[in-house]
């Protein structure tokens, strides 16, 4: 066995035993050729290989941990290849379960939001107080569309870091992402159009869907790899596509990520029919391996593809504040934009420019993303301990949801319903479609500590589904 061999087995042996646990940093390279007397070449190939074996991660500039341990089957693609639907009616259903959800001291595994204790609040708050008091009298001009010039440069400039040349002159600030999004679909469609959306998609997608009078063009998509790209072919060839809103980043709720190689091959897809892509992408900088996922965006020459993101998933999400790199329709957004909302907060867009200019944000997007990764995996994990066998749970890596898919004949608005009289609410799978392909699945938050109360409230969920089994 090779010396670098030795270490692998070695420390992989540590891991199994719990001497290093779930987030655990292990020994610079320096300070492990120190302790095993072996040469920084031989345990950074050691290293290397536990990565690429899975048990642990690198984060740049930071070092090496463990990775959850996550064993899983290969999950299941659910639901009908295509499906069409000619009017989407379900608004009043998604608004009512919005609401129900906020009742107090809920435990709030239906929420879209990430644990709010992750936020950064105190520092966010002084850049908000310090905009707002050297905030000059023009400010409103200055920061009508495209918005604010200083943090459209400073997005700019961290599409740059990816490797992406995105002018700023093609950035437009918005009131955070779901304005973007829906700046875009006004600009690329006209009522009656096709849109394909994933199946299951983000509620918003629905919406937005409804209230600009479009038609939908369900995909299936895969829980690990994102859209079905030959399905997808299929629905180019016989239908005429204005438009795919899709999510190629920790999907909600799935919170799968298309590899780079499909991401590419979408683009090519898109770029053969003459078809925009709407890239909903607010959940890129929530990754856990040691390198931001490229968005599809990186691959379209043509200026057809329009990169939505937001600063509310990551950073804080009560300040609204996202951004559209709008392609060759910036200006037609623009105009949009300032018929509609006219423009977004001047002082909220001061305050994040004066935040992301300090060393804070990257900082909290390193522990960020860590706490996540360790409380997706302990959730994961109760999940699994608690419920019936004969439910699967969708892991993946990034973002912070869980989908969860109960046995075909099991209703997850009812287990809805039943959980909110405990006050525990979950996301039906209902939401995610505009038919009941997947009444039977629900999305849960996993960006919640794992406290007594929230296991309790995973017990009595499991307890719940075991009622219904026996019922059924």
């Amino acid at each position: 066995m090779k010396k670098y061999e030795t270490l692998v087995v070695q420390i992989r042996e540590q891991i199994e035993h719990k001497i290093w646990g779930i987030g655990d940093k292990l020994p610079s390279l320096r300070k492990q050729a120190e302790l095993s007397g072996m040469s920084l070449m031989t345990v950074l190939n050691a290293y290397q290989t536990l990565e690429s074996q899975g048990w642990i991660t690198s984060h740049a500039r930071s070092g090496y941990f463990v990775a959850p341990q996550v064993h899983y089957t290969e999950p299941k693609v659910s639901g009908q290849e295509v499906q069409s639907t000619e009017t989407v009616d379900i608004n009043d259903f998604i608004f009512d379960i919005l609401q129900a959800s906020k009742t107090p001291n809920i435990v709030g595994f239906g929420s879209v939001y990430p644990d709010p204790k992750l936020y950064p609040r105190t520092q966010i708050n002084k850049s908000l107080m310090s905009a707002a008091s050297h905030m000059p009298i023009s400010s409103l001009l200055d920061n009508l569309p495209p918005g604010n010039e200083n943090l459209r440069h400073i997005i700019a400039q961290r599409y740059a870091a990816m490797g992406m040349n995105i002018p700023e002159q093609e950035i437009v600030i918005t009131a955070g992402a779901l304005e973007a999004l829906n700046l875009s679909l006004q600009a690329v469609t006209e009522p009656g159009d096709w849109v394909v959306i994933e199946s299951p998609t983000f509620y918003g997608a629905l919406q937005s869907l409804q209230r600009h009078n479009l038609r939908a063009l369900s995909v299936r998509t895969h829980p690990q790899t994102g859209i079905d790209l030959e399905a997808l072919a299929k629905v180019l060839q016989s239908h005429k596509v204005k438009a795919c809103w899709l999510m190629t980043n920790h999907q909600n709720p799935l919170g799968s990520t298309m590899p780079l190689e499909k991401k590419q091959r979408l683009i090519e897809l898109l770029t053969e029919h003459n078809v925009y892509l709407i890239e909903d992408d607010v959940y890129n900088e929530l990754y856990f391996s040691g390198r931001k996922p490229m968005p599809a965006k990186a691959f379209d020459p043509r200026g057809m593809t329009l990169h939505c993101s937001s600063f509310s998933k990551s950073l804080v999400a009560g300040y609204r504040i996202g951004w559209v790199a709008a392609g060759n329709k910036a200006l037609d957004i623009q105009k949009i934009q300032l018929m509609s909302t006219l423009s977004t907060s001047a002082p909220i867009q001061l305050a994040l420019a004066n935040y992301l200019t300090s060393r804070h944000y990257e900082s909290h997007l390193k522990r960020l993303r860590r706490k996540l990764e360790q409380r997706k995996f302990a959730m994961w994990q109760a999940v699994r301990d608690e419920f019936p066998a004969s439910v699967e749970v969708n892991y993946s890596e990034g973002g912070y949801f869980l989908w969860v898919e109960l046995p075909a004949n099991l209703d997850a608005t009812k287990l809805y319903h039943v959980a909110l009289k405990q006050n525990i609410s979950i996301a039906p799978g209902a939401m995610f479609s505009v038919n009941n392909q997947f009444a039977h699945c629900f999305r849960l938050n996993a960006s919640l500590e794992c406290t007594e109360p929230v296991k309790r409230a995973i017990k009595q969920l499991a307890q719940m589904i075991n009622t219904m089994l026996i019922a059924e």
